[in-house]
């Protein structure tokens, strides 16, 4: 069962509040927070379902983003192949100061939104089906920030030694699941029933990670025996590189460094 709530780790907890309260930039980190890639059937419909919640349209280059703090959501048009429920990625999430001040804004526009068990916590599904999680935090340093994404795995343990490994992620727990912390982001893991679908094309595409010194990086992973989807590219008219690889369960992963607009 997929609600996760509670309190995070009082160190990781702490230093995340800090790291946000200077600013809506990413995190720093050797491999930290990036972005939320999402296919979507209406560009509008899902810039206004992110407007609602305090998201920032910014731009690096050619590239159009929606800032949070801490995160970045990204957008391409086309035609998802499902929603985020059933493959490796169930959601993602953020926190905010408090619900009051964006529950009713949400239920005005008639966003959808699962049966509310706890006033601190609630689902809501974007206009393709992408479900995301809000979590009430009255100690949050801004009104809104990201905050976690949520996995589900035929196998906690070894999902969550693979981050651990290869991302550098501090394992422990968030409330009742087993998790994984890197700067900007908790990773959370939840068992599932059924082997879940890749993400590559769904609504959920994929999930990006900053990193520093991205070709070095993309070294250790080779040497490590990880295929590389996509090497490393420049992103033309821009400072940002990039590169993608699978998981070893299907999530699309997309690595970049330089992602954050340049400062004006």
């Amino acid at each position: 069962m997929f609600s996760p709530f509670g309190r995070l780790a009082p160190l990781f907890l702490a230093l995340f509040l800090v790291a946000l309260s200077a600013s809506a930039q990413l995190v720093p980190g050797p491999v930290a927070m990036g972005h939320m890639h999402l296919t979507v059937r209406d560009l509008d419909a899902n810039q206004k379902f992110f407007a609602l919640f305090g998201g920032k349209p910014v731009s690096n280059g050619p590239l159009q983003l929606i800032e949070f703090p801490g995160m970045y959501v990204m957008l391409r048009k086309a035609e998802p192949s499902a929603g985020s429920v059933g493959s490796t990625v169930n959601h993602f999430g953020f926190q905010v100061r408090s619900m009051a001040d964006w529950l009713p804004k949400w239920q005005a526009a008639g966003l959808t939104i699962e049966p509310i068990t706890r006033p601190t916590q609630v689902y809501l599904h974007t206009p393709d089906d992408i479900r995301v999680e809000v979590l009430e935090v009255p100690t949050l340093a801004t009104p809104i920030a990201g905050h976690h994404i949520h996995f589900a795995t035929q196998d906690i343990p070894a999902m969550q030694a693979w981050y651990a490994k290869i991302f550098g992620a501090i394992p422990g727990k968030r409330a009742q699941f087993e998790a994984a912390d890197l700067p900007g982001v908790n990773l959370t893991f939840s068992s599932i029933a059924t082997p879940p679908a890749p993400t590559k094309g769904r609504a959920l595409d994929h999930i990006g990670f900053e990193v520093k010194d991205l070709p070095a990086f993309l070294n250790k992973l080779e040497a490590a025996g990880i295929k590389l989807d996509r090497a490393y590219t420049k992103v033309p008219n821009t400072a940002l590189g990039i590169a993608f690889f699978t998981d070893p369960w299907g999530t699309y992963i997309e690595l970049t460094e330089g992602l954050a607009p340049p400062a004006k």
